[in-house]
């Protein structure tokens, strides 16, 4: 598949999965997050998550819960359109402020950190572990960078964002594992995972 055939793929995807995705109705998903959590990601510290916007699952409470185990707690700020964003720590009573694209956000003096484990929001996942975002790459760019350090991938999502294949390219970066309420899906592809037995 060429590159222009490439981004019409995910263009048609992108506008079924938001569909899809709107369609959802939210009820205790947030609580099935957390139950369907594994207890061998729950150990890793700084957790880095991300403050839903337009239809994405709420993974906050989740966020809440990790904080309360006593991980600590990230949200990501982009200082401009472009990137790179900082993960800042989060002890859930900061005032946010919003970032370049508008989304709350921790202050920009904030601590800087270096976060093991990204929770990651997304339009549609395949069981290999292949996402499709919004499509400007921003989360493709963190995980291929932090993978370099160990971390950990986990999208989160509703199970009806799941498709057969999703369209990706070479440099779109698969995750380590999706959770859903329904199901944790750990993918096959194995990449981050290392360390995680111990």
């Amino acid at each position: 598949m060429n590159d222009q055939d490439l981004e019409a793929a995910k263009a048609d995807a992108r506008m079924l999965m938001r569909a899809e995705r709107n369609a959802v109705e939210p009820r205790d998903a947030a609580l099935k997050l957390i139950e369907n959590f594994p207890l061998e990601l729950a150990k890793l510290s700084p957790v880095a998550g991300y403050w839903p916007v337009g239809g994405e699952i709420d993974g906050r409470p989740l966020l809440a819960a990790l904080a309360k185990a006593g991980r600590t707690v990230a949200l990501p700020r982009m200082e401009s359109r472009q990137g790179p964003a900082r993960f800042l720590q989060w002890r859930g009573n900061e005032t946010l402020r919003p970032d370049a694209f508008g989304v709350p956000s921790p202050p920009a003096d904030g601590a800087d950190l270096s976060p093991r484990l990204f929770l990651i929001p997304l339009l549609a996942f395949d069981r290999a572990g292949r996402r499709l975002g919004q499509g400007g790459g921003h989360y493709d760019r963190i995980i291929n960078l932090y993978r370099a350090h160990g971390a950990i991938a986990v999208g989160l999502a509703y199970a009806e964002q799941e498709m057969g294949v999703v369209p990706t390219g070479p440099h779109d970066a698969h995750l380590d594992w999706i959770i859903t309420p329904k199901e944790a899906i750990r993918c096959g592809r194995g990449e981050g995972l290392r360390g995680l037995s111990g």
